[in-house]
């Protein structure tokens, strides 16, 4: 965890003049580049890939940062520049995908909720927007209100941030260096890297089934599992081919 290499170098940059940009301009940059619910009238297609650049505050972006830093050059000189930027951005994506889908059935269980209690799919789209744009809704008799909240949480809450992706990197960092001892701020002794991965993403599997998180809400917890088995199911791949294999990258 020494010199930063030049793809993490570029990237680092990149999300730095993103989370610039996206202060300068405010709320327009989030409509356009968060990653949005597939049936909000703000997603567009290529949030798949700028979410990644976005994040929701200083401290967001400096931990993520700070993680691509330490752990993702190590990976990027183990992989080579080409294959640790389709790992990346695979990770990423693979988060993206499995927040979608988590928020996809959260949103599709409210809506047969609704169906079931005489409602049309157009008053529950009307229902719906009209609670994201006034952020104010009745709870119908008939439907439980912690499955109408999490119907409107998955329409109305965007996903930013790079730690899907960096989930990823921890994941590799985890296999290809797992006696690495790490020293963490909140644990004043050091963890190997085999127990402290692993350790955190059971973290985030708890926080994402029962809704209780130990670093504060707004956490799409299911993003970073997303990354990290997308990661791992990579660098098992690559590890049982030994790197052979150039058809990945």
């Amino acid at each position: 965890m020494g010199r930063m290499t030049e793809t993490v170098k570029v990237l680092l940059i990149i999300n730095v003049i993103f989370f610039i940009g996206s202060q300068l301009i405010g709320d327009v940059a989030y409509e356009y580049f968060a990653l949005w619910f597939i049936k909000n009238p703000n997603f567009q297609y290529w949030q798949i890939i700028t979410h990644m650049f976005m994040h929701g505050g200083f401290m967001h972006i400096l931990f993520n940062m700070y993680a691509l830093w330490a752990f993702g050059s190590p990976i990027e000189q183990m992989l080579g520049q080409k294959r640790f930027i389709f790992f990346y951005f695979s990770a990423g994506i693979g988060a993206a995908l499995l927040h979608t889908l988590v928020n996809f059935f959260a949103y599709q269980k409210g809506f047969n909720g609704l169906l079931e209690l005489g409602w049309t799919p157009p008053e529950i789209m009307n229902f719906v927007e009209q609670a994201y744009t006034s952020n104010r809704f009745r709870i119908p008799e008939g439907i439980e209100e912690g499955t109408l909240r999490s119907m409107l949480e998955a329409f109305s809450n965007p996903a930013v941030g790079a730690s899907g992706a960096i989930y990823g990197v921890l994941v590799a960092f985890g296999m290809m260096f797992p006696n690495v001892q790490l020293f963490l701020l909140f644990v004043p002794v050091p963890i190997k890297a085999k127990y402290f991965i692993p350790g955190l993403i059971a973290l985030d599997l708890f926080s994402g089934f029962t809704g209780y998180s130990l670093f504060g809400g707004s956490i799409a917890h299911f993003a970073h599992i997303g990354g990290a088995l997308f990661g791992f199911l990579m660098m098992y791949y690559w590890k049982k081919n030994q790197f052979n294999d150039n058809r990945w990258y």
